[in-house]
């Protein structure tokens, strides 16, 4: 995102080939850009399959506007049913893939229908980074030492290239997926991993 990802568009490592990623073209990212489309397909990858009530009460929306939705991103090949789930008539819903993956030059797009999709996407996920963060923040005391020892909240200022940042990145998503297939350790929880490059102007 992401899953999800949801991350620029790198070349394949071993492992990231063996996950299901989707790459955004110009018109799956318009089925994509909405801010409810975009939680709840991340709901769907984070916790797994879902009905459009369950979904309504975890984002305070009625089950009409979930079903909506999920019945857009379903046509856009983000979500697919969920067979086997549940013993009542209510349809259950899947992602169809593990994580998203976004291509720059969709901000360079011609179409301004494209751009200000890609614009609308970038802003929510990282509307979406914020939020959890605060999140952490706010209930960081609830939580035992050990995982609040763990937990970081750093920054980097370096001198680089645009190559040697896109190797940087590159690297720091191979380190984070070799940790996808270790063994569940006991007391293992969900965590999430934010990275976030760019470059600015000095004084900015």
């Amino acid at each position: 995102m992401p899953e999800e990802p949801e991350a620029p568009e790198t070349p394949e490592t071993p492992l990231e080939a063996e996950l299901q990623v989707r790459t955004l073209d110009a018109h799956s990212l318009r089925g994509l850009a909405h801010p409810l489309r975009i939680r709840m397909l991340a709901a769907l990858r984070h916790d797994g399959p879902a009905t459009a009530s369950r979904l309504a009460e975890q984002f305070g929306e009625s089950s009409g506007a979930t079903s909506y939705h999920l019945r857009q991103l379903a046509a856009h090949g983000f979500v697919e049913d969920a067979p086997g789930h549940g013993k009542g008539r209510e349809r259950w819903w899947k992602a169809a893939h593990d994580g998203t993956q976004f291509d720059e030059s969709l901000i360079y797009a011609t179409d301004p229908e494209t751009r200000g999709a890609a614009e609308a996407f970038l802003h929510e996920i990282m509307t979406i980074h914020g939020q959890e963060m605060n999140t952490w923040l706010g209930n960081a005391h609830t939580w035992p030492q050990e995982w609040r020892a763990a937990s970081d909240l750093s920054d980097f200022t370096l001198r680089l290239t645009p190559t040697q940042t896109h190797e940087l990145v590159d690297k720091m998503h191979e380190l984070v997926n070799s940790y996808r297939d270790l063994p569940e350790g006991e007391g293992a929880e969900t965590v999430r991993i934010h990275t976030h490059s760019f470059p600015r102007h000095s004084g900015d």
